[in-house]
């Protein structure tokens, strides 16, 4: 039953394998793989079958290699797609991190300014602008997260805060507590 079932499924393999190669292999290394007895070499059309030997202290072993000789047309078909789209994705986030980089630059400069106007913050405005504009396109295709394209602009915004804070052209509001009720 198990010799049976073995062998219908080496006959799985017809069009995926070419040859059947036996390294140095005397015929009672095969005593054990009495299943295959039924299997011709014909059988195996477009790949190579590869069976060694493995010396252990007590037993003797053999390992199966089984190696297709070429991807099936659809496979290479989604390599293709993929090879594209990983191109498209890698040009949409160095456009990002780009965007990010030149706000980071500008907000630090205007903070190590020590006679900045509130008025120099307009210019970082329309840089952060394009960069909230690229990332969010990042999003929409699909090449960023959608929380880690609101993660990247909250850290930009909190940064044009923070400027702002040094600088004191913005107070932030003190938040108050909450009266205390005693609960019984």
């Amino acid at each position: 039953m198990a010799g049976a079932c073995l062998s219908s499924s080496c006959l799985i393999f017809t069009t995926k394998f070419n040859t059947l190669s036996l390294n140095g292999l005397h015929a009672d290394a095969f005593r054990s793989l009495s299943f295959c007895a039924n299997t011709s070499l014909n059988l195996f059309s477009k790949g190579t079958v590869s069976l060694n030997p493995v010396q252990m202290p007590f037993r003797r072993s053999i390992v199966c290699e089984a190696a297709p000789t070429k991807k099936a047309d659809s496979a290479a078909k989604r390599a293709r797609q993929a090879e594209k789209r990983r191109i498209y994705h890698k040009a949409k986030k160095s456009e990002v991190r780009t965007r990010i980089k030149t706000v980071l630059e500008a907000l630090e400069t205007l903070r190590k300014k020590t006679d900045a106007e509130s008025e120099e913050v307009v210019s970082v405005e329309k840089l952060i602008a394009e960069a909230y504009s690229a990332i969010d396109k990042a999003v929409k295709v699909g090449t960023l997260h959608r929380n880690t394209g609101a993660r990247r602009k909250s850290r930009l915004a909190r940064r044009k805060k923070a400027v702002e804070i040094h600088h004191g052209w913005y107070v932030p509001v003190a938040a108050t507590e909450p009266d205390l009720v005693a609960t019984a």
